[in-house]
């Protein structure tokens, strides 16, 4: 990590360097994400006509990291070198050769916020029709595709993470009143419909399938079982639904959590209740539900233009 002492850039970055090399005891490639970072930076501002980091002030570090950006860096990268800056101004001001430090006020780049994406309902139908075929079909589903049908339903009806699911017992399917008791993240319990479809094809599983899958091994009252009778693992259903995927002739990449993120949307886009949704999903903070609300703002705008007596004219 040489650097010739060229220019007062080059002098700076040099002790910056030898400065957290030694104080701070950092590995080598952090200490290579410090030099990468503060070097990229002299060069903006040399390209700005500035000759000393001394001479910097926020509007300029403001359009270092616009130029960032526009050079496709996402905000976690954004977010590095700012981090980066920061301590390279905190040194400066520290040994005198900076009054202020200008990168301090500086705020972190937000990370953008994805929105999740989903199934439409109707690829979501088709999905779970590709898995097994109904009762009624002139051609009979495998045992195995049974368990997987069941297994994707639930997922669908409820909601569930995939941690969720391959670990659901038997006795937390309540039959009697539709509701399956669910064991979340820092062992939460909550309690979600499941309705009368996955209701149906679990108990197909349970009845034809699982007693089969018993056999070979101590259950532990697992209700999804491989066909050695062990618990399904995450990579099992990953497998599962790419399985399905395939057969469905879905172009999505359709993964576990895809099933929840689908389950939330479609409940608000039928006119859930938000906290209905919070409480379904388990989570803690309403603020995590409501990444949900904003994809049906095409709905909304077709239900205002249906509805509203101005909308139209």
């Amino acid at each position: 990590m040489s650097i010739a002492a060229k220019t007062p850039f080059d002098r700076d970055l040099k002790r910056f360097l030898q400065f957290i090399r030694l104080e701070k005891g950092l590995a080598e490639l952090t200490l290579s994400a410090y030099e990468n970072d503060t070097r990229r930076l002299a060069e903006f501002l040399d390209s700005c006509g500035i000759q000393r980091f001394s001479d910097v002030n926020r509007t300029i570090l403001r359009q270092f990291f616009e130029m960032l950006s526009d050079a496709g860096l996402g905000a976690s990268s954004r977010a590095r070198y700012l981090s980066s800056i920061k301590q390279l101004y905190r040194y400066l001001t520290s040994v005198g050769i900076s009054e202020t430090n200008v990168a301090e006020a500086i705020e972190m780049p937000r990370k953008a916020s994805r929105l999740p994406e989903t199934l439409t309902v109707d690829e979501m139908n088709q999905l779970l029709n590709a898995v097994a075929p109904s009762e009624q079909s002139a051609v009979p589903a495998t045992p195995l595709e049974i368990r997987d049908r069941a297994l994707l339903e639930t997922m669908y009806a409820c909601g569930l993470r995939v941690s969720e699911v391959i670990t659901l017992r038997q006795h937390d399917v309540l039959p009697e009143v539709e509701l399956v008791r669910v064991l979340g993240k820092g062992s939460k319990e909550r309690l979600v419909p499941i309705g009368t479809t996955a209701m149906r094809w679990i108990e197909r599983y349970r009845t034809h399938v699982r007693p089969d899958l018993a056999k070979h091994h101590a259950t532990d009252d697992v209700l999804f079982l491989s066909r050695r009778g062990k618990g399904l693992s995450r990579m099992s259903v990953w497998n599962i639904i790419q399985s399905a995927t395939s057969r469905a002739h879905l172009t999505k990449h359709v993964h576990p959590h895809l099933f929840r993120h689908s389950f939330a949307t479609h409940l608000l886009e039928g006119g859930a209740d938000l906290r209905a949704v919070q409480e379904m999903l388990g989570h803690a903070d309403i603020g995590t539900t409501q990444i949900y609300t904003h994809i049906d703002r095409e709905y909304v705008k077709e239900v205002h233009v249906m509805f509203h007596p101005r909308s139209r004219r």
